[in-house]
């Protein structure tokens, strides 16, 4: 949404405020979650790379490389990686043999399943800390939320 170049009014102000702190609020929750990551022993980049294989997979190098939003030789050096590690495997599309999917392994999937369990736990004890009315308000700053990122 553009801003126009004319006076800001109240409402408009505080809807600038609201957002910089919601986006300063998901940078340090993201970096908090993301200690738990460690565990699994892998990049963010390639935890990132390796949930799209296993949610929207099987898929393609140039696929994965546009959901990621980085270049095709960059992917391609993650789902080395990956391969190497067990935690994807290669395999020829049956329609067109120029093209490779990316499939997660059971040991790929074990993996994500980890580092998703202690990003949740990290995010639990954080919502620990919070009163019986401000978790409610939490749910309800979630919920309202929710419908406009699932698009």
């Amino acid at each position: 949404m553009e801003r126009s170049a004319g006076p800001v009014s109240d409402g408009q102000a505080k809807q600038a405020a609201l957002a910089d702190r919601l986006h300063s609020l998901a940078i340090h929750l993201l970096r908090r979650v993301k200690r738990g990551d460690d565990a699994a022993g892998l990049s963010a980049p390639r935890l990132s790379a390796l949930s799209v294989v296993i949610y929207r997979g099987p898929i393609s190098l140039t696929e994965l490389a546009k959901a990621e939003g980085v270049t095709a030789p960059t992917m391609t050096r993650l789902t080395q990686a990956l391969v190497r590690s067990g935690l994807v495997e290669k395999s020829i599309n049956q329609s067109d043999n120029r093209v490779v999917l990316l499939r997660a392994t059971p040991a790929g999937k074990h993996t994500l399943d980890i580092a998703r369990a202690k990003r949740l736990a990290a995010l639990e004890e954080l919502l620990e800390g919070l009163d019986a009315e401000d978790a409610a308000l939490v749910e309800r700053a979630v919920s309202a939320l929710e419908p406009l990122l699932r698009t």
